[in-house]
């Protein structure tokens, strides 16, 4: 199917001046798609087709395009600013590093550098013991991937298995995606892992008469008629903490069953922690919603307030299996990033914001269900936790199919004041920064529902 293509041309739209939004231009504002078309002739495509604002600044949890007009911002841009647009800790941490002189000191050791990871696995807590700091989220998962199947080298593992979900997605990188979901995505590697392996995932729509434990029991025993030994055969499970695309969450029993294999088979437990840390789902790392202890986790995102950080936490052990000079990247741990992460850690906990994304949580997900009730024929599921959440759609029409749907919501939005996460998919996702009001929440949820509204009229 074709990707839905949003309107670049300004568009005369109703003004809109509230407490939290202010359109005063045609949308998208004149000169934008001058800007896109520039970047088409020198950029690659692969970089295109998000909703065509051209930001101008950002602040807290709002955007402003190049003509000033101001929106909610319903993204984090893609779950990143977790602590505020623009936060004012993490900019003078910045700031006080660069008048410094110092930016970047490859591997040699700085003192922010031992500040930052202490302060670090002091916040993630139990069962973490030491993290490895990149750039790039896939990174970060690619290094896991490497943990794991390291460890299976010294545990004498027949082979180097990974068990991993469909429709999970773990970045751009060799590695990363071919421990993802996406087979059209990945079509360009020319094979398939033989020993990467991928379970169906547990869709509440696809229980049937099961429940979640027998759901997976199915599911390993189609492995294991393979002639794969989970004790022999395996060495990981890698998780994405909720399904990307849709805000889905494992049922909880699901992934305590998962846990149990691992204990019994020797095997590792790794979540891909990127879109749900630091505080983005109510809890400081979305595994903790399982009640499960894991071995790795892959972070990035929000760990660096806007700077590009990721890392590996995972038990010394583990963390210590690569031998000097095995494991590092350029940019890891530089000091500018490093002030970013420290500064972002002492926002969340100076200002309670992991309970604070739990509790604006409830309140966002009382609102979404409530526009669920309304529009009963075309949201089919609320999904999410803290402040993260998503709006599975059902075109009723002939003229859309289901994404299209949502993409045409999500253009609605967008000409109203409020920029929410376009899926490609038929979804809808919401992850506005933890520093949102209430207020602010009920605002957007209200364009939605004008959204939903409109659209369906027309």
């Amino acid at each position: 199917m074709a990707q839905y293509k949003f309107s670049r041309s300004p568009i005369k739209v109703p003004t809109v001046k509230t407490k939290f939004r202010s359109i005063q231009t045609a949308i998208p504002a004149e000169g934008t798609e001058d800007i896109i078309l520039r970047l088409e002739k020198v950029e690659s495509r692969s970089m295109h087709g998000q909703i065509p604002i051209i930001w101008g600044k950002a602040k807290n949890f709002n955007i402003f395009d190049m003509a000033g007009n101001c929106f909610i911002d319903f993204t984090s841009t893609i779950f990143v600013t977790n602590v505020g647009h623009s936060n004012q800790a993490v900019t003078e941490a910045i700031n006080k590093v660069s008048s410094q002189n110092l930016y970047s000191c490859y591997a040699y050791p700085n003192k922010i550098r031992a500040d930052y990871l202490e302060r670090l696995i002091k916040f993630a807590g139990s069962p973490f013991d030491k993290a490895f700091l990149l750039s790039a989220g896939t990174e970060a998962t690619e290094g896991v991937l490497k943990l794991m199947r390291m460890n299976a080298e010294k545990t004498k593992k027949r082979r180097k298995g990974i068990i991993c979900f469909e429709g999970n997605w773990h970045g751009r990188t060799l590695g990363a995606q071919l421990m993802s979901g996406n087979n059209d995505q990945k079509k360009w590697i020319g094979f398939e892992d033989q020993d990467i392996h991928h379970l169906a995932f547990p869709y509440p729509w696809l229980f049937k008469d099961l429940s979640p434990q027998d759901f997976l029991l199915k599911e390993i025993n189609n492995l294991i008629s393979k002639g794969i030994s989970l004790e022999k055969d395996i060495c990981g499970f890698m998780l994405e903490t909720f399904q990307g695309w849709g805000a889905i969450f494992y049922p909880k029993d699901f992934v305590q069953a998962i846990k149990e294999i691992c204990i019994k088979n020797n095997i590792l437990l790794a979540f891909d922690e990127m879109q749900s840390g630091f505080g983005r789902t109510g809890k400081k790392f979305g595994f903790e919603h399982y009640e499960v202890e894991p071995d790795l986790i892959a972070c990035g995102k929000g760990m660096g307030g806007g700077v590009p950080l990721s890392g590996v936490l995972g038990k010394k052990y583990l963390m210590d299996l690569p031998e000097v000079g095995n494991m590092s990247s350029t940019h890891s741990a530089n000091p500018l990033v490093c002030s970013a992460g420290l500064a972002v850690l002492e926002e969340l906990e100076n200002n309670n914001l992991v309970e604070a994304s739990e509790e604006k949580g409830i309140y966002l997900n009382n609102l979404l269900n409530q526009l669920k009730q309304k529009y009963a024929r075309n949201i089919t599921y609320i999904f999410g936790r803290g402040l993260i959440a998503s709006i599975i759609v059902k075109s009723t029409n002939k003229i859309y199919s289901d994404s299209e749907f949502a993409s045409v919501i999500s253009q609605k939005c967008y000409q109203k004041g409020l920029l929410v996460v376009h899926t490609g998919r038929e979804s809808i996702k919401i992850g506005p920064p933890l520093t949102i009001t209430l207020e602010a929440l009920k605002e957007g949820v209200e364009v939605i529902d004008e959204s939903f509204k409109e659209t369906l009229e027309n």
